[in-house]
């Protein structure tokens, strides 16, 4: 009897999540993926038009190539930054994390125009290039792709840096000291020892960046150009616009898939359970 308590008890507590799981995303996501079939005539019309359409095949082939290229730079710069935050003090770790987190509870909107200022031709970085005479001027540094992969790696760095962060925490600095006593070099040492127990923070790291990186909206509508529509663009105009629900429901079924797979994969091949510690 007391184990059939606790049994429902703790099935009573689960309970109010689940149905507001069940009711506030179950359920659209199900509507979502039926609109997208349409009618039993053809059903899998609006995905015939994607897939062959050479426009659709491009916007697609962009998202995902844009977001490859922010997780490439997040990683490039959130990597160090993570490891200084791992082996500096209290009262410096406090200045970095606030220096990470800050721009990160900034509104997106304010970011985004705030890169406007900073980039446009006559913005204080183009005149600071001017200044040292690097490139022609002015440097087109927005309304393209650079100004979308610049705005958007200052967005998603901390979703890089904070995983990695958490795994090179829990790293024993002795480890690499015992590498060295061994008779290995700095660069050897931290490449056979440190950097592979850092690899479940990477592909954490990198695995967030490019799953949200794939549904950006804002700032590729704010600092890109015509030529640079992303999928979540394609979305909106098909919605608001051309007012074609099936097809703007199939698009973001294709983008639910993608990235359901991606961490399907993710998981299985770089066992990022190891991160929270659920295996």
């Amino acid at each position: 009897m007391l184990q059939l308590q606790k049994r429902y008890g703790a099935m009573l507590l689960v309970l109010p999540g689940l149905l507001f799981l069940a009711v506030l995303f179950v359920w659209p996501v199900g509507r979502l993926v039926a609109t997208s079939f349409g009618g039993w005539e053809d059903p899998f019309a609006q995905y015939e038009r994607i897939l062959t359409s050479t426009v659709y095949v491009r916007v697609l082939g962009r998202t995902f190539l844009l977001s490859a290229q922010v997780v490439a730079l997040c990683l490039l710069l959130g990597y160090p930054l993570a490891y200084v935050l791992s082996r500096v003090g209290p009262l410096a770790k406090v200045v970095i994390v606030l220096c990470v987190l800050i721009p990160f509870w900034t509104n997106l909107l304010v970011r985004s125009y705030g890169w406007i200022i900073l980039l446009n031709p006559q913005g204080a970085l183009n005149g600071l290039l001017e200044l040292v005479g690097l490139g022609p001027s002015p440097v087109p540094l927005v309304y393209n792709s650079t100004g979308v992969l610049i705005g958007m790696t200052q967005i998603m760095l901390p979703y890089c840096v904070l995983p990695l962060a958490a795994v090179m925490s829990r790293i024993d600095p002795s480890l690499e000291n015992a590498a060295r006593s061994l008779g290995a070099s700095p660069v050897s040492a931290f490449l056979k020892v440190y950097f592979p127990l850092t690899l479940p923070g990477v592909f954490a790291g990198c695995l967030l960046v490019f799953m949200i990186s794939l549904g950006f909206f804002v700032v590729p509508a704010i600092l890109g150009g015509p030529g640079d529509i992303l999928l979540a663009q394609l979305i909106e105009f098909n919605i608001n616009n051309t007012l074609n629900w099936p097809f703007a429901a199939a698009l973001s079924t294709l983008l639910l898939v993608a990235t359901l797979l991606i961490y399907l994969i993710g998981d299985r091949f770089f066992d990022l359970g190891r991160l929270w510690g659920a295996r």
